[in-house]
């Protein structure tokens, strides 16, 4: 039986991300101080735990607000699935940024549309994929970025809630 999502706990990221963003800042930093092992013992099941209550449709801010990074394997891909040419994928939807990484060239997506859903799903860059970046072993590995996540993503902010319940 499907779990009954809880909208509450999207606006109760709304309504805290900004007030302990420097605690989430320091909470991360001493999850860094912890070994992979233990921190992965902590860690088990709360995403599971945390994304059975969010759906990310009744948010999709990380769309509206966060650039994907496009590698080639992703700009072939989705130019394909759209009938272009990569380098016309390129010139429309596609920017280097500061870092010099190939990003989205706009945000919210253009992909995203007014449900919250994406019209290129099934084929969205690899970093789409893997955000929030909290299963498995991806939780121990962005340590840095889920204080930063914590202010796009609410189920990033509650990951780090139930973590500290845990520590």
């Amino acid at each position: 039986m499907a779990q009954k999502k809880d909208k509450f706990l999207i606006e109760d990221w709304n309504k805290r991300k900004i007030e302990i963003q420097a605690e989430n800042k320091k909470f991360t930093k001493k999850l860094s101080r912890l070994s992979d092992k233990k921190l992965i013992e902590a860690a088990e099941g709360v995403h599971d735990k945390v994304f059975a209550k969010i759906d990310c449709l009744d948010c999709a801010n990380c769309c509206k607000s966060i650039p994907p990074i496009i590698n080639e394997t992703d700009a072939r891909r989705i130019a394909k699935h759209l009938g272009m040419k990569v380098t016309a994928f390129k010139d429309q939807y596609v920017k280097i940024d500061e870092d010099m990484d190939m990003v989205m060239n706009q945000s919210p997506c253009p992909f995203l549309q007014a449900d919250n859903t994406c019209i290129i799903y099934e084929f969205r860059p690899k970093a789409c994929r893997e955000y929030p970046h909290t299963e498995n072993y991806e939780l121990t590995k962005k340590l840095k970025l889920h204080a930063i996540n914590a202010q796009y993503c609410p189920a990033v902010f509650h990951i780090l809630e139930e973590l500290k319940t845990k520590l």
